[in-house]
């Protein structure tokens, strides 16, 4: 007989099968564990001939910041009975990486102050050894990665994303309400010890931090850092008119080349960025640009929130609830088959819009639903 071992998750006594007994090799590969239905192992390709290879799992919508173009300052966050444990967060992302998902970001709000995250970043990190996920990576606003650097690099984790749109301890702590640059400053130092590759992300505001992205470009490059600077999107209701932000990228690179020599070229991380070469500080820079030119005909990702439930593109409201397949059998089969009417009806590109005529927000739930 199988030996399982008790654990308590969340607080919650629970039973858990060993590692080796919940293996998952890549789609197609033969396995000396469990048996998989082919709707379990089949890759997910949509409409359009994309291959989905990429998934990103919101582990939580409640974060530690409250950045102005992100969320309201009074937000309400989900009960915490509605999101997934972190048992059916594995079980999720386990049936995805069988169906062909080859890198894994978790995202929140902030992943990192879910409890008892690590345990489902160790336990995912078995889809490392196997060969089955080339990458397993989080994004974070790095206000945490002081207390957590050394596990994350120990879980196999190998590069991260740090969000920070100023080096200015005033500003971070007006664009952010409530964060504080020294810890995160602290938690990037930490991050760079334990060996973990950082890469910042940089929301590009227009009227606050346009004349310090040069700057924050060398500063970075200085530290062996690439950084990918990001326009705003119209996601959910926040306290301003985006309109007054709204930085085009197209802009910031006609300022930057005028400065610096800008050299594209193909390098990727699996995400939407175009980057370029900087000749003068030696690094790379990428471009996030879902207004001025959407990345919607490469597009690899989906992405699934705390609940369960999954959206196929960030910038469009379909969805599909992924939570009542995962609980109502102990096996995958319905899940999957649930992903592959999902992939099915992925949408070309979304419908992003900012200007002065179109007043509410293209979706109605914030950037923390789905995690960017």
């Amino acid at each position: 007989m199988t030996k399982t071992t008790l654990f308590k998750q969340d607080g919650i006594p629970s039973f858990r099968p060993p590692a080796d007994a919940i293996e998952v090799r890549p789609a197609g590969a033969r396995s000396g564990t469990v048996p998989q239905s082919g709707a379990e192992t089949s890759e997910m390709v949509d409409p359009f001939g994309r291959h989905i290879s990429y998934l990103r799992v919101s582990v939580t919508d409640r974060c530690d910041f409250r950045c102005v173009y992100c969320m309201a300052e009074d937000m309400e966050f989900l009960p915490k009975r509605d999101l997934l444990t972190l048992e059916e967060l594995d079980r999720l992302s386990s049936t995805f990486i069988a169906k062909g998902v080859r890198k894994l970001r978790l995202t929140g709000g902030e992943p990192l102050v879910r409890k008892n995250i690590m345990y489902l970043i160790r336990s995912l990190s078995r889809h490392l050894e196997t060969g089955a996920l080339e990458e397993l990576t989080l994004t974070t606003n790095g206000s945490q990665l002081k207390r957590f650097a050394g596990e994350l690099a120990d879980a196999g984790v190998r590069r991260l994303n740090v969000s920070i749109d100023t080096l200015d301890a005033d500003k971070f702590r007006q664009i952010t309400r409530w964060g504080e640059l020294k810890k995160v400053m602290e938690g990037i130092d930490a991050a760079q010890d334990a060996g973990l590759h950082v890469k910042l992300n940089a929301v590009a505001l227009k009227d606050f931090n346009e004349d310090e992205i040069p700057a924050m470009i060398e500063w970075a490059h200085s530290r062996g850092m690439d950084m990918t600077l990001i326009e705003t999107m119209p996601m959910g209701e926040i306290d301003e008119d985006r309109t007054d932000r709204y930085l085009p990228l197209s802009q910031v690179r006609r300022d930057l080349s005028s400065r610096w020599t800008l050299t594209d070229i193909p390098f990727k991380t699996g995400g939407p960025a175009r980057y370029v070469n900087i000749a003068e500080t030696g690094g790379r820079l990428g471009f996030i640009t879902p207004m001025t030119h959407n990345f919607c005909e490469s597009c690899n990702r989906v992405r699934v929130t705390c609940t369960g439930t999954l959206f196929m593109c960030l910038g469009q409201e379909d969805a599909v609830d992924l939570r009542e397949p995962l609980r109502a059998s102990e096996g995958n089969e319905l899940l999957a088959r649930e992903i592959d009417r999902a992939i099915s009806h992925k949408p070309k590109g979304h419908d992003f819009v900012i200007d002065r005529t179109t007043r509410s927000p293209s979706v109605s739930r914030h950037m923390s639903v789905t995690g960017g």
